[in-house]
């Protein structure tokens, strides 16, 4: 067994193991509180994290490193961590340390991919956002969806909703989403969703095994309701594939909203926690280029904005819609990383 020691000094493992005690995950928290007491078992992890090129923090460096374990967990390599995150023992620093030594090599090389979380409960946000564009333009929606991993959000008209009351989307989906919900209730609406179009620098095929595991370790272990919906929405996408295209988004955002948009339906740009991953040029342009579409939207032609984004003092997850012609921005939500839970704001201007 490992003995547990105590840091000199909280890292970026012990910063990140409150965030996550906060987001309701207490066993994420003690992984990566663990984690970073046994570090030294790990020299080359060790020095990836402690010399990491970016913003630690932006870059999601301690969910990559959670998700590195969790896989070798589900994987069955490491019977102790297996056990562990079965919940058969409670020895976080033994199972933990062990799985360090063994597999520094695998855990970073693992941990240099971006995170592709592909949260489907994000779903569930922009899913009332449409309703509220919706409630402005009354017309069906062509969607672009920017850094779309899998393209399971792509898939949000398919799905069903309870939003705090108020049922949206395809009551008999197979993927069902109720967030806990507080405020005032969206404006009811239908997703009617004509077209549904992403990108991504690396498309992930839900009909990949490869694929499914890497979206399953990112999933928090102790939550396994996300895991049985992200199933769900996995096997769904094998019936309706989702259109992503191995691109830039830059140039391809700009090429999709430079095509002729059909009188009578909205487009609708949209992301979730994606824009942490772009350098500050990368996230200008992204923002110029829907600024400058705006610009020349008509009422018979709107365009909609819809992020679900952290702040910029990372203090909260906004759910923000801008529609034009207009151009107003309004912040509807405060939400959970996750969409666990959504506090409606009913469109407070920003």
């Amino acid at each position: 067994m490992h003995r547990i020691t105590s840091s000199p000094e909280r890292g970026e493992l012990g910063r990140f193991a409150e965030v996550a005690r906060a987001l309701g995950s207490p066993f994420v928290a003690a992984v990566l509180e663990a984690g970073e007491r046994q570090l030294p078992h790990a020299p080359r992890t060790a020095a990836l994290i402690r010399d990491w090129p970016g913003e630690t923090g932006s870059d999601a460096v301690a969910m990559r490193f959670n998700a590195a374990l969790h896989a070798i967990a589900r994987a069955g390599r490491q019977p102790a961590l297996t056990a562990l995150y079965t919940q058969q023992h409670d020895d976080f620093d033994g199972a933990i340390g062990a799985a360090l030594a063994a597999s520094d090599d695998v855990i970073a090389v693992s941990m240099q991919d971006t995170p592709q979380t592909n949260e489907v409960g994000r779903s569930a946000a922009i899913a009332a956002a449409l309703m509220v564009a919706y409630q402005t333009f009354g017309m069906p929606f062509e969607l672009f969806e920017i850094g779309s991993s899998c393209g399971l959000n792509l898939n949000l008209g398919r799905y069903g909703y309870d939003l705090g009351g108020i049922s949206a989307g395809v009551g008999g989906s197979p993927v069902q989403i109720a967030p806990k919900w507080s405020g005032a209730n969206p404006p009811p609406a239908p997703l009617d969703v004509i077209a549904a179009r992403g990108v991504d620098l690396n498309p992930l095929k839900a009909s990949e095994a490869g694929t499914r595991d890497r979206l399953l370790s990112y999933v928090w272990a102790d939550q396994p309701h996300r895991a049985r919906r992200l199933e769900a929405a996995l096997a769904l996408a094998l019936r309706y594939p989702p259109r992503v295209d191995h691109a830039n988004a830059l140039p391809w955002l700009a090429a999709r909203l430079e095509e002729a948009q059909p009188v009578g339906q909205c487009r609708v740009v949209y992301h979730s926690m994606v824009l942490q991953y772009l350098s500050a040029r990368d996230r200008d342009v992204i923002i110029a280029t829907i600024r400058h579409a705006g610009a020349r939207a008509i009422i018979e032609r709107p365009l909609a904005w819809i992020s679900f984004e952290w702040s910029q003092t990372r203090d909260e997850v906004q759910l923000c819609l801008t529609c034009w012609p207009g151009g107003e921005t309004r912040v509807l939500a405060i939400c959970h990383a996750y969409g666990e839970w959504i506090d409606w704001r009913a469109g407070t201007a920003r």
